[in-house]
């Protein structure tokens, strides 16, 4: 059986490699993912949506996957890219391997090729959109349908991933040899947009004291409102924040009315609702151990990051606003906080799922917020 695989880039650049998961094929834009774990966490985070993820770690699979360690209720990857798939599962939790489970949810991906020289021309020539193949022979015929594909500026695929209706959330933390604990007992009252959120946020909240309402990303600020919360939290999720005019639209009322906590997208939602701009990164930032420098307290934290645009923070320092957050490795804006109104937000994963969890404490500066008077 003829098990090669293809993956063709806008560009012209060619990798031929071998099937992975589910025969068929994937487009979107490819990048790459600079962490070592997590591969589970990544494939079933919703802000993968519309894109081929490549991990640069040479070895992924070799823990399996398991029914506990899903961030969503589905993988939303694309596509997957691996130097090597390890066919041995080797953890007691594991129920799958790599190549089961990507196979059981239909996602195409491709391995056994030069990882390196992929990512490294990412960097070089930026992320782009590409297509992953195990039915085509043909690479020129895959190029040609790769140059006409629609790329992610402008589109929203916060709508492809929300929810379909409100939902509430019950869930704390995970522990060993005991599973996902009871939370404590609420004390705030949180709505929860959902623009692609992840388990592991909710169960944050959760275990700060919130009792969370996940709401559709189109549900309006009347009716948000209308529920009497004590905070607002703005999620992450998949592609360009100028595609979702309506949950900008619902920021800009919630603003100085409520407190607002917002991660990844949800960041970039509130700069646009603040007045400000956002622009697209030449390749982005994705992985767990991207450097963030904390300008309150001048300390630094290892975060995980999943983003291809930013904020311009110059374009929002007049209206109110003021940059709290610095990457390390690009100078780029990684957090805002308003002046006067309680809102701030971060740009990376707090949630540590995957990832480190340096930037933990943030969940408790949205619970201090809440408590504040005017909060």
């Amino acid at each position: 059986m003829n098990n090669s695989a293809w993956l063709v880039l806008r560009d012209g650049r060619t990798f031929k490699g071998r099937s992975l998961g589910a025969v068929g094929e994937a487009s979107g834009e490819v990048i790459f993912n600079t962490a070592m774990q997590g591969y589970q966490e990544i494939l079933t985070d919703p802000s993968y949506r519309g894109q081929i993820v490549a991990m640069t770690y040479p070895m992924i699979g070799n823990y399996g996957v398991n029914d506990e360690d899903v961030e969503s209720r589905r993988p939303w990857v694309n596509g997957f890219i691996v130097k090597e798939a390890s066919a041995v599962a080797s953890n007691f939790r594991a129920g799958a391997s790599l190549d089961e489970y990507l196979g059981r949810h239909g996602i195409v991906g491709i391995q056994d090729i030069d990882t390196r020289a992929l990512t490294r021309h990412l960097r070089d020539h930026g992320a782009q959109d590409g297509i992953v193949s195990s039915v085509e022979t043909d690479p020129r015929r895959l190029l040609e349908r790769a140059r006409a594909l629609r790329g992610l500026v402008g589109r929203d695929l916060v709508a492809e991933v929300t929810a379909d209706a409100p939902y509430t959330w019950s869930e704390g933390g995970w522990k060993l040899a005991r599973g996902y604990m009871p939370p404590p007992s609420p004390r705030f009252k949180v709505v929860a947009y959902d623009c692609g959120i992840k388990f592991n946020i909710l169960r944050q909240l959760r275990m700060v004291g919130c009792a969370v309402t996940v709401v559709p990303a189109a549900t309006p600020a009347a009716d948000v409102l209308a529920t009497k919360p004590d905070g607002v939290f703005l999620s992450n999720g998949p592609g360009d924040p100028e595609g979702v005019p309506y949950l900008i639209e619902s920021v800009r009322e919630l603003l100085g009315r409520v407190p607002i906590f917002g991660i990844c997208l949800g960041h970039q939602i509130l700069g646009l609702a603040a007045g400000g701009r956002t622009f697209k990164l030449p390749f982005g930032h994705h992985g767990a151990n991207h450097p963030v420098k904390d300008l309150t307290t001048g300390k630094v934290e290892i975060t995980a990051q999943n983003h291809g645009f930013a904020v311009g923070p110059e374009s929002v320092t007049a209206l109110g606003w003021e940059p709290t957050h610095l990457n390390l490795n690009d100078g780029t804006c990684e957090g805002l906080r308003h002046r006067e109104w309680p809102a701030f937000s971060v740009q990376y994963h707090p949630e540590a799922s995957p990832g480190p969890h340096d930037a933990n404490y943030l969940f408790h500066r949205f619970t201090d917020l809440m408590i504040q008077p005017g909060g």
